[in-house]
């Protein structure tokens, strides 16, 4: 019985049944039609999410896409890859429509994951808008990356603990928690990171569920590992490429921007704000110390010093989950579950949180429509794309992402990939070499000795690099593609010049 004086109009009142059915169709079209929305702009995303895309439409495994040192034997996204190739195995779907459904369906995917556990889903969208509001983390819900898989894992297990952590955990929801962790490490692979929000349940001395949580873990990297049929081989490989990710570079600088040390004091703010609402507002939360979605937060801002992926992948994600928890029970308090009020409010935090994560502030959505790329059949192109068996070569991995996603039955590979530690080493050096100096041109010496005349350099610079010991044509979007001169008879003359599309300058 609500005991809470509530305005409602009479002919409101038959209705009130219907109000949490409504605010579920309220919450759930919310998630649908953002992403709709932004994909409807043009939008592109940005990396990962292509590189996906084209292997599917490929057919090829890295080893045949990217040039890769010995460490590197196993797709580490081994179910997310073969997701997406059967999808377009059967139904044909190319790399567009491919990124399309990653960037929509990962969204869906990972909002379901949070709001399936609330008691009122409609707070999610109050935090959807205070994160993009904050630190524009829902852009980050919005890449398509199999990541997404592992946020929605998270988010399903700090919830779960969330509405049902006043008690012993029971046999059903170890199996929704082994699942969830199985999931993540069968698409996504990064296992080991699964240790942070067991630690994080034994700093909250929960050890029931710390325990509970450690067992499914492992059960889940047991099983995750089993189906990719490289049981051991898979989680083993995992561990040797982050360490190489994170302990190649002579400086953080030549990382990549995730990877690099963050100090993100919003964390700070927010709360010392959630410490703030609790004392004025009465709110009988569990205590800080006693919770481990709060220890994960400290956990993970503390990594992040180091690395900040841990902040962006692991920290707001579960501080996300706190602010639900605490804003959960502001409105359970103080507005009825089937009121006139509450339908307002939902509809209210729809539209702000539609407005919000749509708006396409600073182009944020529509800066990919200009884009250009390097595509083989662009007959300006001619003999400039890289031959049959050849190599591109490029520091810059946007290079990478947009021409494999344009190209992705191009018969060349890429050095380096996405991940420029996971080269051979002798060619990780000439990477870095460059990056320390700045992108000085003579840092490229040792890839432009070696250039067979199949192989193609790409550099983003304002005119034709100073290499003279290869030719240079504008490509697209301020890429100039070299290679090795060729007999002027073979076919016409390189350009050498800046055409008229061409950005000028240096």
């Amino acid at each position: 019985m609500d005991n809470t004086a509530h305005f409602s109009p009479a002919w409101f009142q038959p209705l009130r049944r219907y109000v949490p059915l409504a605010v579920w169709v309220i919450v759930l079209l919310t998630l649908l039609v953002i992403p709709l929305k932004i994909i409807g702009y043009g939008y592109v995303a940005p990396d990962d999410a292509l590189r996906h895309a084209a292997k599917a439409v490929s057919g090829k495994t890295w080893s045949e896409i990217m040039v890769l040192n010995s460490t590197y034997q196993i797709d580490h996204e081994y179910g997310w890859n073969l997701l997406l190739e059967k999808i377009h195995g059967t139904t044909g779907a190319d790399a567009e429509a491919l990124m399309v459904f990653s960037v929509v369906v990962l969204f869906i995917f990972a909002g379901l994951a949070a709001v399936i556990w609330l008691e009122f889903p409609e707070v999610w969208l109050a935090v959807l808008t205070l994160a993009m509001l904050m630190v524009m983390l829902p852009t980050r819900f919005l890449l398509g990356r199999p990541y997404l898989i592992t946020m929605a894992a998270l988010f399903t297990v700090l919830l779960l603990w969330r509405r049902f952590g006043g008690g012993a955990p029971k046999a059903w929801m170890a199996a929704v928690a082994t699942v969830a962790v199985t999931a993540s490490v069968y698409f996504h692979g990064t296992w080991y990171l699964w240790a942070l929000p067991v630690l994080a349940f034994f700093l909250a001395a929960q050890f029931r569920w710390a325990f509970m949580l450690a067992g499914c873990a492992a059960a889940g990297v047991v099983i995750g590992s089993a189906l990719t049929g490289h049981p051991l081989a898979y989680p083993v490989q995992a561990v040797r490429l982050t360490l190489l990710c994170v302990g190649a570079h002579d400086t953080v600088r030549t990382m990549a921007g995730e990877l690099q040390p963050k100090c993100d004091l919003t964390v700070l703010i927010t709360l010392t704000g959630l410490l703030l609402l609790r004392r004025l507002a009465g709110l009988k939360a569990v205590p800080f110390l006693r919770d481990p979605v709060f220890w994960l937060v400290c956990l993970a801002w503390t990594l992040s010093l180091k690395v900040g992926l841990f902040g962006g992948d692991w920290g707001w994600p579960a501080l996300m989950v706190l602010v639900a928890g605490d804003l959960q029970l502001l409105l359970a308090a103080r507005v009825g579950r089937d009121t006139f009020e509450r339908l307002t409010l939902a509809g209210g935090l729809a539209l702000i949180a539609f407005l919000c994560l749509t708006s396409d502030a600073d182009s944020r959505w529509t800066g990919t429509l200009t884009r250009q790329y390097l595509e083989a059949d662009n007959p300006d192109l001619k003999g400039w794309m890289p031959e049959k068996g050849g190599l591109l070569y490029s520091t810059d991995l946007t290079v990478f992402y947009e021409t494999f996603y344009k190209n992705p039955r191009g018969d060349w590979r890429y050095l380096p990939g996405f991940e420029p530690a996971w080269m051979p080493q002798e060619d990780f050096k000439v990477y870095h070499n460059v990056l320390w100096n700045f992108g000085a041109v003579s840092a490229y010496d040792p890839w432009v000795k070696k250039m067979r005349p199949q192989d193609r350099l790409v550099i983003r610079s304002g005119g034709p690099p100073a290499i003279p010991q290869l030719e240079w044509k504008y490509g697209a979007g301020g890429l100039w593609l070299g290679r090795v001169p060729r007999p002027q008879a073979d076919e016409p003359p390189a350009v050498s010049t800046p055409s008229t599309n061409a950005p000028h300058g240096q």
